[in-house]
């Protein structure tokens, strides 16, 4: 049996601490059932605390799902070694529409009005916006309750339907490469230099607790980066450190930035 209190303590103080204490419970009552049982939405972070949980379990295997191929919020599905059956995941798709004549709503928006609801972050998963439409990755006990009482989002009525998770197609990311040298891996330097702004700027929104380094929020201007890291800025997308090239003879370093669009 795995020491829970172990694991606790590993994520103690960090944005992870409640998320793992909910992860620990789902596997143990699956231990006890010898069955499955899949949790709320994850994002990437809260993924892999499912993944480190699970390895301190014998017999317990752990598989991930958000309704569609290259999802970033997902579901973790706890299964136990004598399960013989086949784990499901309880997921729906809604589909709210406007007229785009009128409206272009953003992820905010849509993010904003579901959450004016009541309704919690786990219980969303991605949602996926194109012109006058927008697919809403739901829990399926959620899902109802969407189709009846989202009917506006930001200033535009919108008329809401149940929709099949097969028309999701695979995300395809565009994303530019960035070639930059800056004075040092530092995340407010690393951040300006992907997202176009200043140093100053991004440590602002480092104050605002706006940016997060492999999605925990960063505390410190100063936090260094590496390659494969991750750093997102609510509203602004993803930047990933992709390479880290070596330095100039002027002591500065090289990087290689993807920015997904």
């Amino acid at each position: 049996m795995a020491d829970r209190e172990k694991i606790i303590r590993f994520y103690k103080g960090t944005e992870g601490e409640e998320i793992v204490i909910k992860l620990i419970d789902a596997v143990e009552a699956v231990n006890k059932t010898k069955k499955f049982r899949a949790t709320d939405f994850l994002d990437p972070y809260g993924c892999e605390i499912a993944e480190t949980v699970v390895a301190h379990y014998d017999g317990i295997s752990v598989n991930f799902f958000g309704g569609y191929i290259g999802a970033e919020r997902q579901c973790a599905n706890f299964v136990h070694e004598d399960f013989m059956g086949k784990p499901s995941y309880n997921i729906s798709v809604v589909k709210a529409t406007w007229n785009d004549k009128f409206y272009r709503l953003s992820h905010r928006d849509v993010l904003g009005a579901l959450m004016g609801l009541g309704i919690k972050r786990e219980q969303i998963g991605d949602l996926l916006i194109t012109l006058g439409m927008v697919k809403i990755i739901c829990t399926t006990k959620m899902a109802d309750f969407i189709l009846q009482n989202l009917t506006q989002i930001s200033s535009a009525k919108v008329s809401c339907e149940l929709d099949n998770l097969g028309t999701i197609a695979p995300r395809e990311e565009r994303c530019k490469e960035i070639t930059s040298t800056v004075a040092s891996l530092r995340i407010d330097s690393i951040a300006a230099s992907g997202f176009g702004a200043s140093r100053s700027k991004m440590s602002s929104m480092i104050d605002a607790e706006k940016l997060k380094l492999n999605w925990q929020t960063v505390k410190s201007a100063s936090q260094m980066v590496k390659q494969g890291d991750i750093i997102s800025i609510r509203g602004r997308g993803r930047l990933e450190v992709a390479e880290v090239r070596g330095t100039t003879k002027k002591g500065r370093t090289v990087v290689l930035l993807k920015r997904y669009l």
